[in-house]
């Protein structure tokens, strides 16, 4: 019934069925009922508001915060009934904050609306009517020809009709959408390739038929029918033939394409990104105080309006003789007025709830998030890559990560691959010098020799240079275009003219090594591919690829030999292969490959089918029934490809080395005794896993290696997982090590999770191989959902690592050479790395200590606030009279104390960076979110209503029994009482706050005594004029008459040292009695901070400068941390450190957040 009303109402297309017809250049049909599909225009809407929808959605998202609807529900019932406070006190706060956060919203939003405007106004060409066209790039319909030319990028989603190429290829760029850098190669139809005019195009008959849009960009499923002389042609359309809105075209003069997805629904848009919804253990925690304050708000509410009722019951106090009751009043229901008192306290106590926490929570969390981008030491100078934030909701979480999941390949190791090893036939080789040797002989034949091939090492190289998806792109432009022989500018060129580009870093090794060896790839023209050995010319036909998926682990393709027959080439996993293969050195090439894994190389299996040309038939067959077919299409394929790949004659394998990045052993080792545990998922073999596993330090060589591999049922797994389980208690070594594989953790994840978890937790380290993408995200979910909960976090760099950053608490993205979906799905993205110490050791444990001492601090003094109010009704007769003025409600949390606090949570240090970094210990004690445990709550709490007590009855003693505080006999009122106490109050959290300051910048000491000067300044300024739109002038001169009275000062004084005394007591006493380790290390740093503050700086770092370094600097030396006098530092220089030279430093470490290892004169 829903549906239909929304197909009436037009917003559902009435007949969404599973694939879309478009008619090329938008030639439909004459005959017959045809009805014309609705599709989507072409714009771009990125933006979240319209001018005529953003207050009133703006406002419904703001309101949904549970603390803006409070305070909004409180400012209404100000209004409703008679309430102690005006409207304004509660009215001008929520202003503020809505207006504040709309601001910022529609700034944003108005951001991405200029944005869209630009990309929806961009100039395009598009065929109709018979010439090309200019318009712009929002007026492209669904079945519009368009015209694209080199280095532009793609409009819309495309299905290419033909390029400037005879054979109607182009390459492009996909970097924008995945970042992969390398040259693609996509394909027209032969049919419509030859219409490279407007002429022919507008004379082309064609209809295409294809899937309904979706989000993922490697899948397409379609088919073209090009009507010929009467004859329809059907050929099937691939992500091959789909050129995709974002893609750049690249070394081809233009191209021609017909549209087929538009605006948002081409698969750009549809992978547009929403803000993470992650949220953070300390967002919980503030969560749960807001209600346990709710609870003592309404607390204090009932018990005030019970006592005022039992004190109004006695004559005297219920209807004094200077307030008789009206007549209305005496009739109304007790009930009603029972509610309406109620309401009048809530309202009365309401600041105890603070409404300025999520704001400056908010600003504390962006404006933090610009120094992990501003960090120099984690900027990586040789790719240019700083450190990004893609949301700052998370930044204390990466003070209290206890589970790393990280990926092998590309995030521990470079993803630079470098062919090591491999093995003919049974026989080992090894590259000397651009020449196969065979193991255990020595290259002895003479430079310049031609080097000598026997059958199955050719056979072998050419199935490695000829089985790939690699591009080649030359130095000269276009070079690939034009007419003629489609390799002569190949052949006109020497081999450093010429690279090759593939989206495995492995296959660009490969054809690499084989060049180097004598069989080079030449090139791809058309349905050619060219190879040359030792100079010599080969060119086979390509008739089919059989693409790389995750689940067959291999790539084939299909070759028509130079003599006419036909040969399948593959490659892939030895798991993939092997079982396949009935021919070759099986059981020697499997004992090589392990040798290779051992060695920490990453193997390939290669092998071949020859067929006949009855089986070539039957081949080509089923794959192009296959690949035809719009429905279950990729089932139909896996079957053709399971049908193919099978009685392979195995040709030998591949070792290719992948070098570790820097610094990881390190790192790992920071990262374990910091407590955290490091776990490695990996879809390699697991001897390949387990020798990097040791050579990065994941493992010890010391550890004890425990083992659940091949595990083939659940009672064998459960069997497994006891008897390791005993192993860890009878076995007295300190460490153990546990290594899964992917089959034998799909079983422990089924029926033995418990078990499964009771001996990972008992691992100091866990490597988990031959893993596929989901489980990975099923490992990290299994840990996330523990009854501990810990708190995990997932790095990795390629789209399979996408689903467990997702997963994660917090998910890090490595800038790496496997594209940018990692980086895009990521929280935070880092270049390499050996970057993750610093990001949780010392940017997650200031932002932790920052923020949770941010939250417990607003608690504090809002309960500093209000508890005075509470105790003033006990001494007027529960009458709702305010304590303080009502503008001093207003700007209490706004004005008068916001500042110092937000300076805080941006600039604390607890301890220097330097020490941090070097005692990766002292991230334990921040761990499991301590600072905000209960009881740390508790002590906060109890001090804020420990200090109110003493605000109120310190004032209350000075003034209760004589309020002549003046030497005229001048007396004092309730407003002055209130004020002293207001004064004091501002006076004591802002000293507060002060005590709990470690690092001290111009900023603190700016914001900290210019809040309270602020204070005194205003107060003398607000009562000192009569304001005409007041309705009343009760603080006129109250604040002077206040400061003239020698015993009010003596009384602040007092006051304030009474307070904060004990706090300095307890410090003192703790520090030496209890020190933590984080305050011993204190001791460490406070010296050496101040002796070396030229070597921390920027000012003086040395060579290497970037463009962030002099943002950075106007940073520090906004924060008082640049020292430019040169005695500065030569005072530094003769100072020594407190820490060893022999501990490890970071060579890079150039940051305004840390110490630097150069030498002070160096400055």
């Amino acid at each position: 019934m829903l549906r239909w009303i929304r197909q009436q109402l037009g917003f559902d297309p009435p007949h969404q069925s599973e694939t879309r017809t478009v008619y090329v250049a938008n030639r439909f049909p004459q005959h017959g009922h045809y009805i014309p599909q609705r599709f989507a225009d072409n714009r771009i809407i990125s933006s979240k508001y319209t001018v005529w929808n953003f207050v009133p959605k703006n406002l419904f998202e703001q309101f949904r915060r549970i603390a803006n609807f409070y305070f909004l529900i409180i400012f209404l019932v100000q209004l409703m009934i008679d309430t102690p406070t005006s409207p304004v006190t509660s009215g001008l706060p929520l202003f503020f904050v809505i207006t504040v956060t709309a601001i910022k919203q529609g700034y944003e939003d108005w951001l991405r609306h200029k944005a869209d405007n630009e990309v929806n106004g961009a100039p395009v060409f598009v065929v109709r009517s018979g010439s090309l066209v200019q318009t712009r790039s929002k007026n492209i319909r669904v079945g519009d020809i368009v015209r694209v030319a080199k280095d532009e990028t793609f409009p819309v989603d495309l299905v290419l009709l033909s390029s400037d190429r005879a054979e109607g290829t182009c390459h492009i760029t996909t970097a924008s959408l995945d970042g992969e850098t390398n040259l693609k190669t996509h394909y027209s139809v032969a049919e419509t390739a030859v219409c490279q005019s407007v002429s022919q195009l507008e004379a082309l008959h064609a209809v295409v038929e294809c899937q309904q849009p979706e989000a993922d960009l490697y899948r397409f499923v379609g088919r073209i029918t090009v009507t010929q002389h009467g004859e329809e042609i059907v050929r099937p359309l691939g992500p091959e033939n789909l050129l995709l809105r974002g893609a750049r075209l690249k070394n081809t003069k233009e191209i021609y394409g017909v549209a087929v997805y538009t605006g948002m629904e081409s698969k750009m848009a549809l992978n547009y990104k929403c803000k993470s919804q992650k949220r953070s253990a300390v967002e919980k925690s503030m969560n749960t105080f807001l209600i346990i304050y709710l609870g003592i708000l309404l607390f204090e509410a009932i018990l005030s309006t019970i006592l005022k009722y039992a004190w109004q019951a006695e004559d005297k106090w219920g209807e004094p003789f200077y307030n008789q009751k009206t007549e209305q009043e005496r009739n109304s229901s007790p009930i009603l007025k029972f509610i309406s008192d109620f309401l009048a306290f809530l309202v009365l106590y309401n600041f105890i709830i603070p409404i300025s926490l999520y704001v400056t929570v908010e600003m504390q969390k962006f404006l933090g998030s610009f120094f992990i981008g501003w960090d120099l030491d984690l900027y990586h100078e040789e790719s240019d890559q700083k450190a990004q934030v893609n949301t700052s909701d998370l930044n204390e979480e990466l003070g209290q990560v206890e589970y790393v999941f990280t990926d092998k390949t590309g995030t521990l190791t470079e993803n630079e691959m470098h062919f090591r090893e491999c093995s003919i036939n049974g026989i080992k080789y090894r590259e000397v010098n651009g020449k196969l040797v065979p193991e255990g002989m020595t290259d002895d034949s003479p430079d310049g020799s031609t080097p000598h091939l026997i059958g199955d090492e050719l056979l072998f190289l050419k199935a490695v240079s000829l089985c790939h998806t690699v591009q080649i792109s030359y130095d000269q432009p276009d070079c690939l275009g034009g007419g003629g022989d489609p390799f002569s500018q190949a052949n006109g060129f020497s081999s450093n003219h010429m690279e090759y580009y593939a989206s495995s870093p492995d296959e660009k090794s490969l054809v690499e090594a084989t060049k180097r060896i004598g069989v080079a790839f030449s090139g791809t023209s058309g349905d050619t591919m060219e190879i040359k050995i030792f100079g010599k010319s080969e060119r086979y036909k390509l008739l089919h690829v059989l693409e790389f998926d995750a689940n067959r682990r291999r790539m084939s393709v299909i070759l028509q030999t130079p003599t006419g027959g036909n040969v399948l080439f593959t490659k892939g996993a030895e798991s993939a292969i092997l079982p396949f293969a009935t021919s070759g050195e099986i059981e020697k090439t499997r004992l090589h490959v392990d040798e290779f894994a051992l060695k920490g190389l990453r193997t390939l299996v290669v092998a071949c089918r020859h067929f006949s040309p009855e089986e070539y038939i039957d081949v080509d067959r089923r794959l192009n029934a296959a690949r035809t077919a719009l429905q279950q299409r990729e089932e139909r394929l896996q079957e053709a490809f399971s049908y193919i790949e099978t009685d392979l004659q195995l040709l030998g394998a591949t070792g290719v080395e992948d070098k570790l990045q820097d610094k990881v052993q390190e790192t790992i080792e920071a990262l374990r005794l910091a407590g955290i545990k490091v776990w490695v998922l990996t879809g390699d073999k697991h001897e390949t896993a387990v020798s990097v596993s040791l050579s990065c330090g994941h493992f010890h060589r010391t550890m004890n290696i425990l083992e659940l591999l091949q595990q083939r049922s659940d009672n064998e797994c459960a069997e497994q997982l006891r008897l390791l389980a005993r192993r860890i208690k009878e076995d007295h070594v300190i460490q153990h090590g546990l290594v899964v594989d992917g089959a034998s953790l799909s079983l422990a994840l089924r029926e033995h999770e418990k078990l499964f978890m009771e001996v990972c937790k008992n691992c100091s380290a866990v490597l988990c191989c031959r893993m596929a993408p989901l489980q990975k995200a099923k490992v990290v979910r299994l840990f996330k959902t523990s009854p501990e909960k810990p708190i995990t976090l997932a790095i990795g760099d390629g789209a399979n690592d996408v689903s467990m950053i997702q997963e994660a608490h917090v998910g890090i993205g490595i800038m790496g050479k496997e594209g940018r979906q990692a980086v895009r799905n990521s929280d935070y993205a880092i270049a390499r790395f050996k970057f993750l110490a610093k990001l949780l050791l010392v940017h997650g444990h200031f932002y932790y200590i920052r923020i949770a001492t941010l939250v417990q601090y607003f608690f504090y003094k809002n309960v500093c606030f209000i508890t005075p109010q509470f105790l003033y009704q006990f001494f007027c007769l529960f009458s709702q009279q305010t304590l303080y003025d009502s503008v001093y409600l207003t700007l209490y949390n706004i004005c008068f104390t916001s500042l110092p606090i937000l300076v805080y949570s941006l600039f604390e240090q607890l301890v220097h960076p330097h020490v941090l970094q070097n005692k990766p210990g002292l991230y334990r004690d921040i761990s499991k979110n301590s600072l905000l445990s209960f009881r740390t709550f508790l002590y906060w709490t109890l001090l804020g209503f420990c200090h109110a007590f003493v605000f109120f009855f310190g004032s209350y003693i000075l003034m209760g029994e004589d309020t002549t505080l003046m030497g005229n006999g001048q007396m004092f009122g309730n407003w002055t009482f209130g004020t002293l106490v207001f004064t004091v109050m501002v006076i004591t959290v802002t000293l507060k706050l002060a005590l709990e300051t470690h690092f001290w910048t111009w900023m603190n000491h700016f914001v900290t005594w210019g809040s309270i000067a602020f204070y005194f300044i205003f107060s003398l300024f607000y009562g000192g004029i009569i304001w005409p739109f007041l309705h009343t002038q009760d603080m006129y001169f109250v604040f002077v008459q206040l400061l003239s009275s020698g015993s009010a000062w003596f009384a602040i004084i007092i006051i304030i040292v009474t307070c904060l005394f004990p706090d300095v007591v307890k410090k003192v006493f703790y520090r030496h009695l209890q020190p933590t380790s984080t305050q011993k290390s204190q001791s460490l740093s406070t010296p050496e901070a101040q002796a070396l503050s030229c070597v921390e700086s920027l000012c003086c770092y040395q060579h290497g400068q970037s463009g962030c370094s002099r943002l950075a600097c106007l940073l520090e030396q906004m924060t008082g941390q640049c020292q430019a006098s040169t005695n500065n530092c030569q005072a530094s220089s003769r100072s020594n450190r407190s820490w060893s030279d022999t501990e490890n430093f970071y060579s890079n470490d150039r940051s305004i957040l840390t110490l630097s290892p150069i030498e002070a004169n160096n400055c």
